[in-house]
């Protein structure tokens, strides 16, 4: 049985009560510009074209301000199991639970931007101790990125995805797990792909949302489907990706409103929760107020909003070109997804691809906008993955 190593301590998440009333009387005291003026009756996406609608960003602010309680989520992250370890001087929060099954495997599940450690609360324990005997079983470790959540802001430059994912390999090493599989879409989706590229000693095999090609590949012999993909990543990239420019070219300015106004991180988070997931109007239509303020008020008290920006000064559009995954890898690409990358192009990096999904629903936030679906994926994909035989070089 694994053993915890006397460098990780127990952790308890518990904010002070003058920092909740103090969120509540800067929500009550905030300042709202006047409406957008593309306005349309809701259901309808076009009210979003200049960013999150007024009468919306009212209504969830009221609630946050006088209905959400953040007591809940807390007790919710100390009965999984919390803890933080200091990894190259810098101190890294992570949620671990531990399955009964002798046969489970150690996971390691990383988040993204504008996610946390939220996205996956609602699935460690189906993942840790699943209800069907036949489905695998896993030890599930979830990290906070640096300078995300309870994770230390670093500070001094340095903390790409590449020092991420060694220090994930140290940290499950800690843990007793010397090897094990990972899952992670957005940025986690790229230290996925860097674990199971540079640490293959370690990595037993991948499943990622978010395959990343080498760059430079040609469309032709690709399907409509493929072509459709590309072009609507490139249309992403091109039109709708001013947030990852400001982050990784100014965290620092945007940063301030982030830290400052509990508002300006709603709207800057919620704008993307609405926009990269599978609905017709609105985020809530898939996943509920609770957990998207969950996500946003762990920004908020932790101060990280500034710190979280910087992965992308850090590490955008950093992914080695060169870089090749030979251990067993799972992809699943949801419909909503920002960025789609089509097999053949992803088989230029990912050189043993076992399994290979494109659901019929989903978005970026697939966790929580498909919970049932998305364990189920990451199931078989892992079993997948653990089933199959890492070629020998």
């Amino acid at each position: 049985m694994p053993t915890t190593n006397s460098d990780v301590q127990a952790f308890e998440a518990h904010a002070p009560d003058a920092d909740l009333a103090d969120l509540r009387a800067r929500l009550t005291a905030a300042r709202l510009p006047e409406a957008e003026t593309v306005y349309r009756a809701a259901p309808d996406p076009r009210r979003w074209d200049q960013g999150v609608p007024l009468a919306d960003l009212v209504d969830v602010v009221n609630y946050w301000r006088t209905e959400y309680n953040w007591r809940a989520f807390e007790e919710r992250l100390n009965r999984i199991g919390q803890f933080r370890t200091t990894i190259d001087d810098l101190g890294i929060h992570f949620l671990h639970r531990r399955s009964p099954r002798a046969d489970a495997t150690a996971l390691i599940l990383t988040h993204g931007w504008p996610g946390s450690i939220a996205e996956f609360i609602d699935i460690v324990d189906d993942l840790a101790d699943p209800k069907d005997p036949q489905a695998p079983a896993f030890h599930v470790v979830v990290p906070s990125l640096p300078g995300f959540g309870y994770s230390d802001r670093p500070a001094t430059t340095g903390w790409g995805t590449e020092k991420i994912a060694a220090a994930w390999v140290e940290l499950m090493g800690r843990l007793g797990y010397p090897k094990f599989v990972a899952h992670g879409g957005d940025w986690g989706g790229n230290i996925t792909t860097i674990l199971g590229g540079r640490f293959a000693a370690h990595v037993l095999g991948i499943h990622s949302t978010f395959a990343e090609a080498p760059p430079g590949l040609a469309t032709d012999g690709l399907t409509t489907t493929e072509r459709a993909w590309t072009e609507e990543t490139h249309h992403f990239w091109r039109h709708r990706a001013a947030y990852a420019k400001q982050q990784a070219t100014r965290p620092q300015t945007i940063g301030y409103s982030l830290v400052d106004s509990p508002v300006g991180l709603l709207a800057w988070i919620l704008d993307k929760f609405a926009e990269w997931t599978d609905t017709e109007d609105s985020p809530f239509e898939t996943m509920s107020i609770d957990r998207i303020l969950d996500n946003v008020t762990l920004y908020w008290l932790t101060r990280t909003g500034a710190s979280a920006a910087r992965i992308y000064y850090e590490s955008h559009n950093s992914l080695d070109p060169e870089l090749r995954v030979d251990v067993p890898s799972a992809i699943t690409t949801y419909p909503r997804d920002i960025a789609k990358c089509p097999r053949p192009w992803a088989e230029q990096r990912y050189r043993q691809i076992v399994r290979w999904r494109s659901p019929e629903r989903g978005g970026h936030f697939a966790s929580l906008e498909v919970p049932e679906h998305f364990v189920r994926d990451l199931q078989e994909g892992l079993a997948a993955v653990l089933a199959a035989e890492t070629p020998v070089t």
